[in-house]
């Protein structure tokens, strides 16, 4: 099947302004600008802090139709390696979204469960940290372009069952690291705004505090996220948090809960005292076994008979 120049055009317009890129991965990185990038074998397929596509490495024989074998939907492209099949497959998104922003958490963490879906099904390398492709711009990969398709995440969603519950190494690849981190942040996040909020401290002193747990957050990943990308979810944590919580909030929701807190202790205190009371009205029970029966203290079966 021959490679459709416009597909090839859009892909290259997709990549970054200057894209990490490689012709040999143990040799490290370099960085260039994508006219430059291009002629390298490997390359940074989506833009920094945003997904246009979705990458799948399979580092076993025949690999390049797997998406067939598993009855999944054709892919914008495969580029295999001639010497051995292992390929690299890309589906191409309908609709790009950021990955830093927790304002879009819902797509991240729906995009993350269906990445590892697929990579379930497709047998995909779990180590794979998806930031650089095999580059079908490159003469050197066996490249074919299956569909000139862009999906919605719901239409990919149709092929695959999606965990409710992501298993844990879900949450340490992928998409799922991006999900990680912004749960485990921003609910950290939560608790401690407000020391700085009391101590009437800048935002730059939230700032920092919460990329530096950021980045600890970041240490436990096998392939951990880049440090710009790690500064973006910062600054999108520390902003969203700082801008809808102030002393004044938390004033109120703890009173809220204290209120709805108080109201349902009421409610089984009720229920109790009923009982305590009719136990000695009607079956002349002493406080002792009153207190038994309804696994009290005496004190509290006195203070209800009052």
């Amino acid at each position: 099947m021959a490679v459709p120049a416009h597909q090839l055009d859009i892909f290259y317009e997709d990549l970054p302004y200057k894209p990490y890129c490689a012709d040999f991965l143990d040799r490290g990185l370099d960085i260039y600008p994508r006219f430059e990038a291009a002629k390298r074998r490997f390359i940074q397929g989506n833009q920094p802090c945003m997904v246009n596509y979705l990458f799948f490495d399979l580092d076993h024989e025949d690999s390049v139709l797997a998406w067939h074998t598993e009855n999944l939907p054709p892919p914008y492209w495969t580029a295999r390696n001639p010497k051995n099949g292992h390929c690299h497959i890309c589906y191409k998104l309908e609709t790009p979204f950021p990955t830093t922003e927790i304002a879009s958490i819902k797509p991240i963490r729906y995009a993350s469960a269906i990445q590892a879906a697929y990579a379930k099904k497709l047998g995909s390398d779990t180590s794979y940290s998806r930031l650089i492709t095999k580059n079908p711009l490159h003469k050197h990969w066996d490249v074919v372009f299956w569909s000139d398709e862009a999906y919605s995440l719901g239409y990919l969603a149709d092929f695959v069952d999606l965990d409710k519950k992501p298993a844990p190494e879900a949450k340490q690849q992928g998409l799922g690291r991006n999900c990680t981190i912004f749960d485990t942040v921003r609910h950290w996040g939560y608790r401690k705004v407000r020391t700085y909020l009391k101590e009437n401290a800048s935002y730059e002193a939230w700032f920092r505090a919460v990329l530096e747990r950021v980045l600890k957050e970041n240490e436990v990943f096998p392939e951990p996220l880049m440090y710009g990308e790690l500064v973006q979810i910062a600054k999108s944590i520390s902003q969203w948090i700082w801008h809808r919580f102030s002393l004044e909030t938390f004033s109120e929701i703890q009173a809220k809960r204290g209120a709805s807190g108080g109201l349902k202790r009421s409610k089984k205190y009720d229920d109790l005292r009923q009982q305590a009371i009719e136990l000695r009205t009607k079956q002349k029970m002493s406080i002792r076994k009153i207190a038994e029966e309804l696994k009290v203290s005496k004190t509290s079966v006195t203070t209800w008979l009052k």
